[in-house]
């Protein structure tokens, strides 16, 4: 039995276990690294395919895709668990990376209980690491999103598929991207009434790229697919379409829809309500960069805007030893998370001296390539409308936590001269609560930018308007604690000992 207070010894720790990780870990194992598997979640899958405890049993669950393939890297991890080769820690949370001090030396990861329950182990000393944190959903304030009955899109899902919850009888999805196709299904197919599905971009934007869709033939029969759902059980599908308000007097009775231009303005004329008690919200993904910053990797903005870890063309990060794969390099899906987990193991793989192996290698970055060419299109083709911040006004709530509305933050920037997001929260407050801008902090990012045209809501014209810039959203994702830690965890630590001195080596058996 480990010690509570040891510290695991492996070359490769790969955090995370849903595609990418998956990937990544199973890989690495097979080409002859030893590998602890550090994951939040109860089980593996992460959030794309999380699912209810395998007491449920290995058949096909209504709702994922590629299950099969899920299904098959399971069966790998059992398999290299038991031969010694995987060593696998659920319900445990990375909260913090120490980069090593000199050259040669290993990365440190401090570990702590997602449940509070005493972990295994409170380090892991690694050679390398493989970084899979995923993402979580991007969110857009509108007037009266707070209210009960308001959920993200992917939270909406995550009940569905991990729990078998059915969170409202009468629903609207809306936001932008094809993400919302799956939510909406899952829905009807729980048997709840889908009134509409609002999506402030257009289909017809994919003809401008030819190219994206054709690089990924299945995701075109994917879509024709949720397309001839929605017609089967008749849910309305509405393009330039977005909610300007949520209104109930204790939780969700009704939104207003209107349609939009490309920018976001909505159409005069065209306002209707809608009755419902369930609201599905949903504007892409927002990488969790936390442990990649912790890491002292680089990061860049991608084509979403978007902050998202660099990475070369074999997923090496900026950082020697330090590997990034799956939605933390730019959100484009599980099947590219899943190949760029693969191609990160077998570099590092081969960065340990191990023998290449180039025909797979060639193999997944050309895979790779496919897939951000798809994923650049996708995002072009729905992008967040430049003007959604006029859909606010001064009483509109943009941190939860805190408070804190859209007036606020606007006089914070108009009146007080705070022109960037950590000047906003100083003075105004937003990302200072329990999520620690996690919710909040790209739209307070954006307002304190500016709109992009140069007009707010008001019609009053900021100063200096400008794009959001890798420098807006990084503070947004530095911490100097990666996860909630409790404070018996951080006393527990000793680092007088020398970690050669407790060490359960995790090295695959003999």
């Amino acid at each position: 039995m480990t010690d509570a207070h040891a510290t695991l010894r492996t070359q490769l720790a790969v955090v995370g276990a849903g595609p990418s990780g998956l990937g990544a870990a199973t890989t690495a194992a097979r080409a002859g690294l030893s590998v602890v598997l550090i994951d939040a979640g109860g089980q593996p899958g992460g959030q794309y395919w999380r699912h209810r405890p395998q007491s449920a049993g290995r058949e096909e669950h209504q709702g994922h895709h590629e299950w099969r393939t899920f299904l098959h890297l399971r069966s790998e991890l059992d398999a290299l668990r038991v031969d010694g080769r995987i060593r696998y820690l659920p319900d445990t949370q990375v909260w913090f990376v120490e980069p090593p001090s000199d050259a040669g030396r290993a990365h440190v990861l401090r570990l702590g209980a997602v449940h509070g329950t005493a972990a295994g182990a409170r380090s892991v000393r690694a050679d390398a690491v493989v970084l899979c944190p995923g993402g979580y959903d991007r969110q857009l304030p509108v007037p009266g999103w707070d209210l009960p009955g308001v959920m993200a899109a992917g939270g909406v899902q995550a009940l569905l598929k991990g729990y078998g919850v059915v969170p409202g009888r009468r629903a609207v999805v809306a936001g932008t991207g094809p993400f919302l196709l799956p939510v909406a299904t899952g829905l009807a197919a729980a048997g709840v009434e889908v009134v509409s599905v609002c999506d402030a971009g257009a289909p017809s934007a994919w003809l401008r790229r030819p190219t994206g869709i054709l690089s990924a033939p299945s995701k075109l029969v994917e879509g024709a697919l949720y397309a001839a759902v929605l017609l089967r059980r008749r849910i309305p599908y509405r393009p330039r379409t977005a909610i300007l308000r949520i209104s109930g007097d204790h939780a969700v009775e009704a939104v207003t829809i209107a349609r939009v231009d490309r920018q976001g303005r909505p159409v005069a004329g065209t306002e209707r309500e809608l009755a419902v008690d369930l609201v599905g919200l949903g504007w892409g993904f927002t990488p969790s960069l936390e442990l990649i910053l912790a890491a002292g990797a680089d990061t860049r903005l991608d084509v979403d805007g978007s902050l998202v870890a660099w990475v070369d063309d074999r997923q090496r990060s900026s950082q020697p030893g330090v590997y990034v794969a799956g939605e933390a390099t730019g959100v484009g899906g599980a099947r590219l998370a899943l190949r760029e987990g693969e191609l990160a193991a077998l570099t590092a793989a081969e960065d340990a001296g191990l023998p290449p192996a180039p025909r797979r290698t060639t193999r997944l970055r050309r895979a790779i390539r496919r897939g951000r060419t798809f994923a650049r299109a996708m995002h072009r083709a729905h992008p967040v409308p430049s003007s959604w911040s006029e859909w606010l006004d001064d009483d509109t709530t943009v941190c939860r936590c805190e408070e804190v509305t859209a007036g606020d933050i606007r006089h914070a920037r108009e009146d007080l001269g705070a022109h960037d997001q950590r000047t906003v929260k100083l003075l105004a407050r937003p990302g200072m609560g329990w999520c620690q801008g996690r919710v909040c902090g790209y739209a307070t990012a954006c307002l304190a930018a500016g709109s992009r045209d140069g007009v707010d809501s008001r019609g009053d014209a900021p100063r200096a308007p400008r794009d959001l810039s890798a420098a807006d959203l990084r503070p947004l994702a530095r911490r100097p604690l990666c996860a909630p830690v409790s404070l018996g965890e951080l006393a527990d630590l000793d680092d007088s000992m020398s970690p050669v001195d407790r060490t359960d080596d995790a090295a695959p058996t003999q």
